[in-house]
């Protein structure tokens, strides 16, 4: 669950002042990604790249401090665990929204991305776990080699979110490129907070190991 806390007593107070009611809140920052190694984990171990791709999302972002403080009309919600969301394509020809709880632990978040998925996909429903959990969202658009991907603002979610699209081959380099965007509330976090989430999610692509 979560613990409502009230602005003025977060280190974030000005910023939601100054924010917390503006027509359009978000900020979106870009970076491009080195994902060589995350490609070649996902052909080797037989996995999801956009399963990978949000593990480490979820293990980059955890280590942000503000991360965990989510700006609502009424002050920021503070939770205590994490998940990411994904956009599925469901059997009947819609989309929805699959909310994966965060493991530290690879097999059991990339168990978790199978079968929730898989749910959400043959049943059309939603799995929505943001009334208890911190939800990260994400866009994964890999029909297409995108330059960049900017959400529009509901003001409803002020959730941050990721998107990208197919990452890029280049073979003589030996290297996969992929342009991510980051889009967050400025009362949640500051560009140089979003900043460090993505040299984070870098860091975590270039270790990330898959133990047998």
């Amino acid at each position: 669950m979560y613990t409502l806390v009230p602005p003025q007593q977060s280190a974030r107070a000005k910023a939601y002042e100054m924010w917390i009611h503006a027509p359009m809140p978000m900020v979106t920052i870009l970076k491009t990604l080195d994902v060589s190694r995350l490609a070649r984990l996902a052909r080797r171990h037989g996995m999801r790249f956009n399963m990978l791709m949000c593990f480490c999302i979820g293990r980059a972002a955890q280590q942000l401090e503000n991360i965990w403080d989510l700006p609502t009309a009424d002050g920021f919600r503070h939770y205590d665990s994490l998940c990411v969301n994904v956009i599925v394509a469901c059997d009947d020809g819609s989309i929805n929204f699959c909310d994966i709880p965060f493991d530290d632990n690879l097999r059991h978040f990339a168990a978790d991305y199978e079968r929730l998925t898989r749910q959400v996909k043959t049943s059309g429903q939603i799995y929505d776990l943001s009334e208890s959990t911190l939800s990260i969202g994400t866009s994964a658009l890999v029909d297409s080699q995108l330059d960049a991907v900017i959400n529009g603002h509901s003001g409803h979610w002020t959730n941050p979110f990721f998107a990208w699209g197919r990452y890029r081959h280049h073979w003589w380099q030996r290297r996969a490129a992929l342009p991510v965007s980051l889009q967050f509330h400025h009362a949640q976090m500051d560009g140089r907070h979003a900043a460090t989430i993505l040299g984070n999610l870098q860091h975590t692509i270039d270790t990330l190991r898959i133990d047998k």
